[in-house]
């Protein structure tokens, strides 16, 4: 249930493509998965049979050849028929958009059609316990070692690790003159050796799990470097506004899952005679979250288009993120309200989505960061970091 907002004749079918394979799939599928922590392989390969999670890579190497506006859909309407898929804002989106536009053809063409056509995934890590949003501060490094390079490092909750096949690794080759990190893009075999994974328990209610990875001299050949050493850090912010972006895209998907399941119960549920959708007490606070659902999914798709046509998107990316995580937590959290002591029950598939929501707030950024960004960015206050 959406505000028919003016799409083109090939949107429109990317949607209804995507929603159908979700129904197929459905909450009862991604919950009986996610429960268990266990990969979702039939719906990603589903969909990568359909072309949906390569549909932002170049068409020379297997993809769609469209945008970051085509995978937010994609990634929406898959999370709004229940069956959220986190790994396209991972390796699609990120790793992918990065791969695509900095590596040369031998790793474009070793890499982007096995991703396209769903045999190979991405995790991408870049996090680090003593880092987090500081990226300058990455102690993760990479040194030379002859014709290669040998990486050492620690690396925390990296999504999805189990499921991927390679690894994007942001590490630091060397120091500015002013102190910084200068950062460098790695891709790694997630069996190499030299790598340990240790997965971190937490109460996500997620099919992904996610990572404490160590790097012990780990060697990889020259070929496994993406672009200039030392161009790291402009190739990651080439990656994370998509990011931000899928993220967005994601949260209102599951917004839209929560906000249907409670209005159908709030038709179908009736109390001293009547639906309890007729009670505004109900209705008022469900009819808010989809008003600020579709406020977020139209800054989403803003910040879409904006990175599609070659703009500067950070600030519509991240304001895109943050309003589209908070209209998530409150439409999940209403949902759950209006159904009551079943909003609690497994039959009715609202509360898993609750974990979702809320990570979203923390993850891919904070909301803290991009209050800063915007304070700074947008208003021109002073820098608070």
């Amino acid at each position: 249930m959406t505000v028919k907002w003016r799409t083109n004749p090939d949107e429109q079918m990317l949607r209804d493509t995507v929603k159908r394979i979700g129904n197929d799939f459905g909450p009862s599928y991604f919950l009986a998965k996610a429960r268990k922590h266990e990969h979702t392989a039939e719906l990603w390969q589903t969909a990568a049979d359909a072309g949906l999670v390569g549909v932002n890579l170049p068409e020379e190497h297997g993809g769609g050849g469209m945008g970051i506006t085509e995978l937010a859909v994609v990634a929406e309407e898959f999370a709004a028929s229940g069956s959220p898929l986190m790994m396209i804002v991972v390796s699609s989106a990120i790793c992918g958009s990065v791969i695509a536009r900095f590596g040369d053809a031998e790793q474009r063409t070793a890499w982007l059609p096995a991703m396209s056509a769903g045999e190979s995934i991405f995790a991408f890590a870049i996090t680090e316990p003593d880092a987090g949003s500081n990226s300058h501060a990455l102690s993760t490094h990479a040194r030379r070692d002859g014709d290669g390079w040998v990486l050492r490092g620690q690396k925390y909750y990296i999504t999805g690790v189990d499921v991927a096949d390679r690894i994007l690794v942001v590490a630091r080759t060397g120091t500015d003159e002013d102190g910084h990190g200068q950062l460098s893009l790695f891709v790694v075999d997630t069996d190499a050796p030299g790598l340990r994974k240790e997965p971190i328990p937490v109460a996500l209610t997620l099919p992904e799990r996610q990572y404490t990875l160590y790097f012990d001299d780990v060697r990889l050949d020259d070929d496994r470097l993406i672009g200039e050493a030392g161009d790291g850090l402009r190739q990651v912010f080439t990656g994370l506004n998509p990011e931000r972006i899928l993220g967005a895209a994601l949260a209102n998907g599951v917004s839209r899952y929560a906000l249907d399941r409670a209005a159908e119960y709030a038709n179908q549920r009736e109390v001293w005679g009547v639906p309890i959708g007729s009670h505004q007490g109900l209705a008022h606070p469900l009819a808010e979250a989809f008003v600020q659902v579709e406020l977020a999914r139209q800054m989403t798709s803003v910040a879409a288009r904006e990175y599609d046509e070659g703009e500067n998107a950070a600030m519509a990316s991240n304001v895109a993120k943050l309003a589209a995580a908070d209209a998530a937590m409150l439409s999940v959290d209403r949902a759950m309200q209006a159904h009551g002591g079943n909003g609690f029950a497994e039959e009715y598939g609202i509360a898993e989505f609750w974990s979702l929501a809320r990570f979203l707030k923390t993850a891919p950024v904070s909301r803290e960061m991009v209050l800063n960004f915007v304070a700074e960015r947008g208003l021109g206050l002073p820098r608070s970091y």
